[in-house]
């Protein structure tokens, strides 16, 4: 099962970067598998340490890859990384074994620290579709539009139907990163 959360890492000059990264359990671990390059592997392979943040902020999915990566954080309680001021719950993680892969490599990390700050609300769907926007904007260079097109004609069913104030802002950006793209914009 993947898990799809927010991650934040610290690189060597201490600054928190920001980024939706889906992750696993495995062996009693948790698995990022980050795809090359990216900065979130450069700062867990540098620092050996990250925090899992689990939010229902869509607006932190759809920002994270649209450009807007402000987002308020507080320190960590056990390991020199931020976590999201917003987040539902974090797990804070020390990196200990890595299977490298040319494209995705595999980095397996303890907890160190878990805690909760707050309750789940329940679901929501047009949370869900903002998620999956957000999925299908990682992956603009590798998906045809058509494909692309056709996913956002149904996840906007949930938009409109569900959807407040918070997911459609979200779903603004990530419709304005895809047409951006469409027109041969680069972020």
């Amino acid at each position: 099962m993947i898990w799809e959360t927010i991650l934040t890492t610290v690189d060597v000059q201490g600054r928190t970067h920001i980024t939706p990264l889906g992750i696993r359990e495995e062996r009693g671990l948790t698995v990022l598998s980050p795809f090359r390059p990216s900065g979130t592997l450069d700062n867990v392979l540098a620092t050996r340490i990250a925090v899992v943040n689990f939010t229902d902020d869509v607006r932190v999915f759809a920002g994270a890859l649209t450009g807007r990566r402000d987002w308020p954080v507080c320190p960590a309680v056990k390991i020199g990384c931020a976590r999201l001021a917003a987040s539902l719950a974090h797990r804070e993680l020390e990196l200990v074994e890595v299977e490298e892969d040319e494209v995705r490599p595999r980095l397996f990390c303890r907890t160190v620290h878990e805690e909760v700050h707050g309750s789940f609300p329940g679901f929501n769907r047009a949370r869900s579709a903002v998620v999956e926007g957000a999925i299908l904007v990682s992956r603009l260079h590798m998906l045809p539009m058509e494909k692309i097109d056709a996913e956002l004609a149904y996840l906007q069913i949930a938009i409109d139907k569900t959807a407040g104030p918070a997911e459609r802002e979200a779903w603004g950006w990530l419709i304005e990163r895809i047409d951006a793209h469409r027109a041969g914009v680069q972020p």
